[in-house]
């Protein structure tokens, strides 16, 4: 990657206000739609919605719709977000004749059946240290540089570990150990993206829809690549967002992550696994090191351009505003 792309196109949250940020929206006659993706995020997920809607909706315009897709969740993620004031579609019931799907892509993918702003901002639903500049700073880049079509989000990630210490800089492992060294061997113009797998980013609605989508967690890795492959390295910006907190994942679970960005990566090199791929892993709990078995889905949605209206009346879809 070049010097000049890294200096041109990675920002600071702090070089625009949301003001700024509104007054660059009105000019550009552009609408923006905020999507969380959430699982099981009873927690936290009512917590996000309030504060974005405060400022974002409320304070500063700069939101045209919240949305929260709840993605198989078994507790009350989708009434605690619902009474925040959110719009609230559960995944499986959007577009019931595409089928469902398990996986955070999968609610990703179907929110562009469910949203209308010309710009998509995600945004986690387990955030713990975090401010509402998460989600107006990502508009920065696409409200200011044209050829602009995807924005990454990065920060100081901190770790959370048994009995609340926290260590920084070593949060992020499956990027570290997995996904950056896939881009540097396979699309090293992209190796200057500090967090690849930054579940913050944002992104133009009509380049989005153009692009295949991994049902899984991969959407993130898939997305970028295929931004760089489809539109070159300088529609990729990036914006240091601060820092921000993380829940502790089992090596298991790292694991199936791990497995789901490689098969992606094979995938847009010309090497197909097909749906599922097993993966063995051992479980020493026991001390005998026994074999366990899974699968891991690599999946992808087709573009959301390509697929034709809907065959069905969906019934149920949204619990919300």
């Amino acid at each position: 990657m070049s010097d000049t792309w890294f200096e041109d196109r990675t920002y600071r949250h702090t070089d625009w206000t949301p003001e700024r940020l509104l007054d660059l929206k009105r000019q550009r006659g552009l609408t923006v739609s905020l999507v969380v993706p959430a699982r099981n995020e009873e927690a936290t997920v009512g917590g996000i919605v309030s504060r974005v809607r405060a400022a974002l909706v409320e304070r500063t315009p700069l939101l045209d719709e919240v949305v929260v897709m709840d993605s198989d969740s078994t507790d009350g993620t989708g009434r605690a977000a619902a009474r925040a004031g959110a719009t609230v579609h559960r995944t499986v019931d959007v577009r019931p004749d595409l089928g469902h799907r398990r996986g955070k892509g999968e609610a990703m993918w179907k929110s562009q059946f469910v949203t209308s702003g010309d710009i998509i901002v995600f945004l986690d639903a387990d955030l713990v240290e975090w401010d509402t500049h998460f989600v107006s700073a990502l508009l920065g880049p696409l409200l200011t540089e044209p050829g602009v079509g995807l924005v990454k989000g990065f920060y100081d990630r901190l770790l959370d570990l048994p009995g609340g210490a926290r260590v920084s800089h070593e949060g992020g492992r499956v990027t570290e150990l997995v996904a950056r060294p896939t881009l540097a061997l396979r699309w090293p113009a992209l190796s200057g993206v500090v967090q690849p797998l930054s579940g913050e980013w944002a992104i133009r609605r009509d380049l989005f829809g153009q692009l295949s989508v991994p049902t899984g967690y991969g959407v993130e890795l898939a997305v970028l690549i295929d931004t760089h492959l489809r539109c070159g390295v300088r529609a990729v910006a990036q914006v240091d967002l601060g820092r921000r907190a993380h829940r502790h994942q089992s090596l298991r679970g790292l694991g199936a992550m791990a497995t789901e960005l490689l098969a992606i990566a094979d995938r847009r090199c010309g090497i197909e696994h097909g749906g599922d791929v097993a993966i063995r892993w051992f479980d020493t709990s026991d001390g005998h090191g026994r074999p366990r078995t899974g699968t891991v889905s690599t999946v992808e949605r087709p573009p959301a351009a390509g697929v034709g209206p809907e065959r069905s009346r969906v019934l149920g879809g949204a619990v919300g505003r």
